[in-house]
């Protein structure tokens, strides 16, 4: 298995159709071919070898797919650096896995400076923007007028492909190590339900850097379809593209898509194109999602769920269970396991629970990352007993479904019960006055921990705390109900999109003598 294959395949089958849209440019699959090969041979005349790292450090564009699919034919190995880090952080992961080269736009010019100052590893900084090339850097303009396309290095199969540092929510981040087969094989699994076809055009909104952005730049050329590209999300840009481009599929994390619900604009966009719309990487609530599918009633809804180290997707929820409603039950799940995937519930003891009882997600297959770069240690207890642990909690159901119910370190232990916070967090979302929220753990004197709601109020709202608890009341026990509340503007985001509730916990469990989770 080798990821350049659809590239091959399209010269033959599809040389002519679109491939890349962005901004004002087009490039058709031979076109993208060429540039890629082309690409390939300005990395190995810049030293590029065979299983090294190349980095990306730039918002989406077609120039950052042309750069995923130049270091593969390359032979090399791509590491797609976190666009919300700080220099540290950024200069943490070039060093972390020896990346030497760095591509870079216009947005991120600012910080290399710094990157370079604090950097061991960085030697070469090629520039990808729209302006004149920075002083110190390589124009990749240039470069690429001065090369000629080199053959695929063909690089397959077990072979690394990439390494994806996690976000960092919960500690130092780690480089997860994923080969040609963990990716290929999780595209053929992401793919297969029935309402992802082939050659459709597709809008991409979330970031390439993070795995969800990688792995659907995969799948739609697995499909030799067409990419649609913006270079972050933004309500009107999502929309706009969709209307004018009439998209087929994409993929929006619950907070993207409740931003485009919400915009005064949204009723002025034809979005009739959608046939198949992808949300995942954080849960959902109910609330959100049944006004997703009365919003788009034409297309077909995918949950995926996953993580990096499964390349990313585990367990799909596919359409019928948003359609039909013998599977009323099942709207909340994380789905069932992918065809490549064998998913289990397990105690402390790594012992199967049984059928409806909470235990940690864990999982196993051909997606399973190859390690952590450089970390045996932590690799190995994230791969014990040849099973990746999640760190989610979640059951699985009689029909084989998967219900997420927290991240184990996100679980509030108050009076000695067991409280999920996404179970907390659905009941206070169906409360118009709230846009957003987050419920974590703090501590308390009496309960031990108590649960603590954050929220931010959609715009002109009110909501009396006592209202607010009273709402919860008719959903949940009492016991699950928040005891204390916090309102914020907006929340800490990571760049897919997900709240960071450690930032959350931090105020409160400083000097607690408890790490933040």
């Amino acid at each position: 298995m080798y990821l350049t294959q659809p590239l091959h395949k399209a010269l033959r089958e599809c040389p002519g159709r679109e491939a890349l849209v962005f901004a004002d440019r087009r490039s058709t699959y031979q076109d993208l071919v060429r540039q890629v090969a082309t690409l390939a041979s300005v990395l190995k005349g810049l030293g590029l070898k065979e299983g090294e790292r190349a980095g990306i450090l730039a918002l989406n564009s077609d120039r950052y797919v042309t750069f995923v699919f130049g270091v593969l034919w390359a032979g090399g190995v791509f590491n797609t650096v976190n666009i919300r880090w700080s220099p540290v952080e950024i200069a943490y992961s070039l060093d972390d896995c020896d990346t030497r080269i760095l591509f870079v736009d216009d947005e991120f010019v600012p910080l290399i400076k710094e990157v370079r100052t604090l950097s061991k590893s960085l030697e070469t900084v090629v520039y990808i923007g729209e302006k004149a090339c920075p002083e110190g850097m390589l124009n990749l303009a240039e470069l690429m007028a001065g090369a000629e396309p080199v053959d695929d290095a063909g690089r397959s199969g077990d072979q690394l492909a990439c390494i994806l540092y996690t976000g960092g929510t919960t500690g130092a981040p780690k480089g997860v190590m994923l080969s040609h087969a963990n990716l290929y094989t999780c595209s053929i699994g992401a793919v297969m339900p029935a309402c992802r076809g082939d050659g459709v055009v597709g809008l991409h909104s979330a970031p390439f850097f993070h795995v969800a952005g990688v792995g659907l730049i995969l799948q739609l050329t697995l499909r030799l379809g067409t990419h649609v590209i913006v270079p972050r999300f933004e309500e009107v840009a999502v929309m706009s593209a969709i209307q004018r481009e009439r998209v087929v599929e994409t993929f929006l994390v619950p907070t993207m898509m409740r931003a485009v619900l919400a915009h005064p604009r949204f009723p002025e966009f034809d979005l009739s194109s959608l046939r198949c719309m992808m949300y995942g990487a954080s849960p959902i609530d109910s609330t959100l999602l049944k006004k997703a599918m009365t919003a788009w009633p034409e297309a077909s809804f995918l949950q995926l769920y996953g993580m990096t180290e499964l390349s990313p997707v585990v367990c799909i929820l596919p359409d019928y269970c948003h359609s039909d409603a013998a599977y009323a039950d099942k709207l909340m799940a994380a789905g069932l396991p992918a065809h490549m995937a064998e998913v289990r519930v397990v105690d402390s003891e790594d012992n199967e629970v049984p059928r409806g009882q909470v235990g940690e997600i864990v999982a196993r297959g051909p997606m399973v990352m190859r390690g952590y770069w450089n970390k045996p240690e932590q690799t190995e207890e994230a791969l014990r007993r040849g099973w990746m642990h999640t760190g989610d909690a979640g059951y699985m159901d009689d029909a084989g479904y998967v219900f997420l119910v927290d991240r184990i370190k996100d679980m509030v232990v108050t009076g000695g019960e067991n409280v999920y916070s996404v179970e907390v967090e659905d009941a206070l979302l169906r409360m118009p006055a709230i846009a957003q929220c987050a419920v974590i753990g703090v501590p308390d004197e009496k309960w031990g921990e108590r649960v603590h709601a954050v929220i931010v109020l959609a715009a002109g709202a009110e909501a009396a705390e006592a209202d607010i608890v009273a709402h919860c009341k008719t959903l949940i026990a009492n016991y699950k109900c928040p005891r204390s509340f916090e309102f914020v503007d907006e929340m800490p985001l990571s760049g897919a999109g997900k709240i960071l509730k450690y930032k959350l916990k931090e105020a409160h469990w400083s000097g607690q003598g408890r790490r933040i989770g």
